[in-house]
């Protein structure tokens, strides 16, 4: 009894003990339907890793053939489990959400539903998608809507508040900036807001430096005027936020836009579907990935007040065709095919006697064509679909060929 009391004790005295025992738990080894792992044991200690893999027939529920799970207090990292083959493991989409299956996957004909994030909107109105035979048949792409904005403009001497950063706001979006400590905004309060309107943020504040002793104005004061703080350009050296130079000739809008080195203008600007291809002193130039063709400016600049130009956009130069939907042809899942290129795809064989036939998959400007191959190599258009942007909106011909024949 004495013994019972004193491990009571030391248990209570030394809470650490306890806690160590429970972050070591061990695991029991995991029930795997259909796959194997290694090492097998009956239980394995706390941090021990599991390769496992699935048998002919089966695959995982995440990506790869083979995976790895490690035990954490007496649960593993995530289950291991094998799933038919011609089941859908859940989809990665940039943007989106919808709702996912208790069970982590989905059965061969499921549907799921998306929803976009706040300042997107679904291509070409495409929300839903299906999984067939393992594979999501054209899954939804959310892009930026055209009433968002990007980026909101960068003030000197001023801040965002209660807002975390982020790249796209929806259309009505508020923000408001507040001005460091020794500056002040012109003429209002401390704070002042601005919103997206069709695409664009609207004017913001400016901050000057609050009033010194001696001079009248913050900064220096010649005439009577405030030249407030400068920049100096390639072009010389201009006035930020207002005023004019002295002798310039120049208005105000026209100085706000004189031309600034990039490093005054703070964050390159980022673009969807593109980066940053060359950084030069006073311009930036951006380059697409693949499958997208750059629209708008070559070159983007700093002006003066710390804004920088319109930047150049990607737009989608692809097509993409479902081999599911085409009953002449063997079933290779979704292909991407880039403008101005072409695919070879595997023809069905109705005949045992027959010799291999392909089909052809072309696109160009957005509409894909799909031709064969005879043994004489002559091509015959078997059909003709109306791609927009990707997107499969209408047959331009009526008739529907069954098979390669």
């Amino acid at each position: 009894m004495t013994m019972r009391y004193l491990g009571f004790v030391l248990l209570v005295c030394f809470p650490g003990v306890l806690h160590a025992q429970s972050a070591a738990q061990p695991c029991r080894a995991p029930r795997l339907v259909g796959g194997y792992f290694v090492p097998v044991q009956e239980t394995y200690s706390h941090g021990t890793k599991l390769a496992y893999a699935c048998e002919n027939g089966q695959k995982l529920t995440v990506e790869g053939w083979w995976a790895t799970s490690t035990c954490q207090k007496g649960t593993w990292s995530h289950k291991p489990q094998c799933i038919d083959e011609n089941a859908c493991i859940p989809p990665t989409l940039a943007n989106a959400k919808y709702t996912e299956n208790s069970n982590g996957w989905y059965v061969n004909g499921d549907i799921i539903r998306t929803t976009c994030d706040k300042g997107y909107e679904h291509k070409d109105r495409v929300a839903t998608a299906r999984c067939i035979n393992g594979i999501w048949s054209s899954l939804p792409i959310c892009e930026k809507s055209s009433d968002t904005c990007s980026e909101p403009p960068k003030i000197p001497h001023a801040v965002i508040i209660h807002q975390d950063y982020q790249e796209v706001f929806a259309a009505d979006s508020e923000l408001h900036y507040e001005c460091e400590d020794g500056y002040t905004v012109e003429g209002e309060q401390a704070k002042q807001s601005i919103f997206c309107i069709a695409g664009n943020w609207t004017e913001g504040p400016k901050c000057s430096s609050v009033t010194e002793p001696g001079t009248g104005h913050g900064g220096s004061a010649q005439g009577g005027k405030d030249w407030g703080p400068t920049t100096s350009a390639s072009s010389g050296t201009w006035p930020i936020g207002g005023g004019s130079s002295i002798g310039s000739g120049l208005n105000e809008r026209e100085i706000q836009t004189q031309i600034s080195p990039i490093n005054n203008c703070g964050k390159h600007p980022t673009i969807y579907n593109g980066d940053v291809s060359e950084i030069h002193p006073l311009f930036l130039k951006y380059q697409c990935n693949s499958f997208y063709k750059q629209v708008g400016p070559e070159e983007v600049v700093c002006y003066t007040d710390g804004t920088w130009s319109e930047v150049p956009t990607c737009k989608a130069a692809y097509c993409f065709l479902d081999t599911h939907e085409y009953p002449y042809l063997k079933p290779a899942g979704v292909k991407y095919i880039k403008d101005g290129h072409s695919v070879t795809l595997e023809c069905v064989r109705l005949r045992q006697w027959w010799t291999d036939h392909y089909s052809l998959a072309q696109c160009t400007n957005g509409r894909i064509k799909i031709n064969r191959s005879r043994p004489n190599s002559q091509l015959v258009w078997l059909s003709t679909k109306t791609v927009s942007r990707g997107k499969e909106l209408a047959w331009v011909s009526p008739k529907v060929v069954a098979g390669c024949r």
